[in-house]
């Protein structure tokens, strides 16, 4: 279940706040009608529970299509988010199905005006850098791996991890203080 359009459609966006906050326990069902009910949460979590970087994937051909009530929830999340300082991304999917030239060879992917236009858009509507957003291609019809394809999604993985160290190192250093 992701984010829709609608009140009562999708995840709730207060349900997500929470869990960024690490107050949801493990094994918590998203319920569109439904908030968390609290013994679903905790009320002092541990630093294990708390989140240390947020991801959104959104996929490059629906973008443009996506309903300004999803962006408002999104952007929901992200003020929350950024208030507790946590850092965000997106995975921008399916990168293949806006651009033929990426279609035809993946290694144009940063120098793909389409690709960047995407990707402006996501900014523009989330409010998630540039800089933060990567580029992938979905394994959909390939039988085998594709060196071009992992390249970019172990890049991406690659400044998550990195981007959640960062903010753990963080949270470890000010907790000795």
């Amino acid at each position: 279940m992701g984010l829709e359009s609608g009140e009562s459609q999708g995840a709730d966006p207060e349900d997500i706040a929470r869990s960024l906050e690490g107050l949801l326990k493990e094994g918590h069902k998203f319920n569109p009608v439904m908030s968390a009910k609290n013994e679903d949460c905790r009320s002092n979590p541990s630093s294990e529970d708390l989140t240390y970087c947020l991801v959104y994937v959104i996929a490059a051909d629906k973008v443009s299509m996506m309903n300004d009530e999803v962006f408002k929830k999104m952007r929901y999340i992200r003020k929350k988010a950024s208030e507790l300082e946590i850092p965000q991304v997106i995975i921008m999917t399916k990168v293949d199905e806006v651009c033929p030239l990426v279609k035809k060879d993946l290694r144009k992917i940063y120098t793909s005006k389409k690709i960047k236009e995407k990707m402006l858009v996501c900014y523009n509507s989330v409010g998630v850098p540039v800089s933060h957003i990567f580029p992938v291609k979905n394994y959909h019809e390939e039988i085998d791996n594709q060196n071009d394809m992992d390249v970019l999604i172990l890049r991406a993985l690659t400044q998550i991890v990195q981007i959640a160290d960062d903010l753990l190192k963080t949270r470890k250093y000010e907790s000795e203080k």
